[in-house]
């Protein structure tokens, strides 16, 4: 089967509908599938619940579909850097189901793994454990998560070569790799693409099996927070 495909269009081609679960690697914005969220801006979809650690910032990443109201929900940890997401959600206009970091990517690798749900201490007495299933275990009481199971998951990878297996870049590997196994199908959004037998089987990130198509191009890789001091004037 030929995954790799012209644009970030094409690679989406059938995949989409209204009310589907999305999920999106990336943190912060490193290692974000900015191609294909610009994709999915463009293709219109409405209705999406999206897993991902946050949503980018202010009209950038994932802040793009919540500046169309394309997003019902967002299944994410951290919410701080865009404030369209926070003003959506403080007004009703958003869902969120708020899950501690460690917490989502487990429910991400659980539902990649074929496991429906587990048992965890975090969040145990707060307010993310109201309604959940909870079970004592050795004099500690813990609570049942689900997996998560996406529609489609979205991932940007370094490397790939025309099987699909991918190698991320440092850093940004962060949720991509749980974020592509727990999607049905997974198209995954890369800056090279390498001849087949160019990587070392031990090197490889994630194995090609999981991912269905891949698309190469050009990205912005913005940084998030500039920090530097003032010019010292001696």
């Amino acid at each position: 089967m030929k995954k790799v495909c012209p644009n970030a269009a094409a690679a989406l081609e059938g995949l989409l509908q209204d009310g589907m679960l999305i999920a999106a690697g990336g943190f912060g914005l490193c290692g974000i599938p900015e191609l294909l969220i610009a994709a999915i801006r463009d293709a219109g979809v409405k209705g999406l619940t999206v897993a991902s650690n946050n949503a980018g910032v202010d009209g950038f990443g994932l802040g793009q579909l919540l500046e169309t109201r394309q997003v019902k929900k967002m299944i994410s940890s951290y919410v701080g850097e865009n404030a369209e997401f926070m003003r959506q959600y403080l007004s009703g206009e958003l869902e969120l189901e708020f899950n501690p970091q460690g917490t989502l990517a487990e429910r991400m690798r659980a539902g990649g793994a074929g496991i429906p749900g587990f048992y965890t201490r975090t969040g145990v007495g707060t307010v993310i454990a109201e309604g959940k299933e909870h079970h004592d275990f050795d004099g500690q009481t813990y609570m049942l998560e689900r997996g998560i199971v996406a529609d489609l998951s979205i991932v940007k990878a370094w490397k790939a070569d025309p099987t699909g297996n991918l190698v991320f870049r440092k850093t940004a590997r962060n949720f991509n790799v749980p974020a592509a196994t727990c999607g049905r199908v997974c198209v995954a959004e890369v800056e090279e693409i390498v001849p087949l037998g160019s990587f070392d089987p031990d090197a490889i990130h994630l194995p090609g099996i999981y991912v269905h198509r891949i698309v190469q191009g050009p990205h912005e890789k913005r940084i998030e927070q500039r920090t530097v001091r003032k010019k010292e004037v001696l």
